[in-house]
């Protein structure tokens, strides 16, 4: 038998002090936002942002300003999405479980419609062309869906599907249900959708780009990683694969892939 990687029992709660818990998912997001406003405030010195002057200006209360109605966005757009996208029967029918968060339940598509609607809102309240928001915003993001994708393993959730057993990164996931190997997909994740497509992004949106090729990218870019990690991660088990072989994952990446194609072609052709 070839040896196999365990998964590494890690407590949940990274700290406890009396009845206050401090989990290790609720560090991952802060360490999201604060390379959000990391970032944000380095994305202030690259053009076209660093020449604006008087209304057109960008500043830090910009970027905090950005930072609190997006982590809104995620959690309002990510819950709902999730209720709407993968479970519509069964929140139609509990309405009010819509709102126990705390039984998990969150959709990155939804997440990402709520991170637009705030966006809209910060650029129709500052006067800002909403494609140069969403510019400045998109490079900003890949860091923070990395943080998530640690959580996710930290949490021993989202695990991947089954794996050879002469793969010499498989892992066992005893909370699957068997004990055979699997891809540890928040891995793969966490490497293709975080790291890899912020180091392609950031290189992207460094040079000078026309309004919306930034954002159109990001969305390309995303949705085609995740669309290929989603072969490798276990559908969900209420739903499974769904037509064309496809999971509800990679279903809700086409679209996102179409039309990040079709704003940067429109990007593309603006003078």
């Amino acid at each position: 038998m070839p040896a196999m990687l365990m998964y590494p029992h890690i407590d949940p709660v990274a700290l406890q002090i009396g009845p206050l818990a401090i989990h290790w998912y609720g560090i991952t997001y802060l360490v999201a936002f604060g390379l959000f406003l990391l970032l944000g405030c380095l994305r202030l010195r690259h053009q076209p942002y660093a020449s604006m002057t008087g209304d057109r200006a960008w500043t830090r209360k910009d970027v905090e300003d950005i930072l609190f109605l997006g982590v809104l966005g995620v959690v309002v757009g990510g819950r709902l999405g999730y209720c709407l996208f993968y479970k519509p029967g069964y929140y139609l029918s509990h309405p009010l479980e819509v709102f126990f968060v705390w039984q998990g339940g969150m959709s990155f598509h939804g997440g990402l419609l709520g991170v637009i609607g705030s966006m809209l809102w910060f650029a129709h309240s500052r006067r800002k062309p909403w494609l140069e928001v969403a510019d400045f915003v998109a490079p900003c993001v890949p860091t923070g869906l990395a943080a998530g994708r640690i959580g996710n393993f930290i949490n021993g959730e989202l695990w991947g599907r089954l794996a050879s057993p002469d793969l010499p990164w498989g892992m066992v996931f005893p909370q699957s249900g068997t004990m055979l190997p699997r891809h540890p997909s928040q891995i793969y994740q966490f490497l293709m959708e975080g790291l890899l497509l912020f180091v392609l992004l950031w290189l992207y949106a460094r040079k000078p780009r026309k309004t919306g090729e930034v954002a159109a990218a990001f969305l390309v870019g995303y949705g085609v990683f995740r669309f290929i990690a989603e072969y490798f991660r276990e559908p969900d088990d209420f739903l499974g694969i769904l037509s064309l072989g496809m999971s509800m994952g990679q279903w809700l990446c086409l679209p996102m892939i179409l039309a990040g194609a079709a704003l940067w072609g429109w990007a593309h052709k603006q003078r």
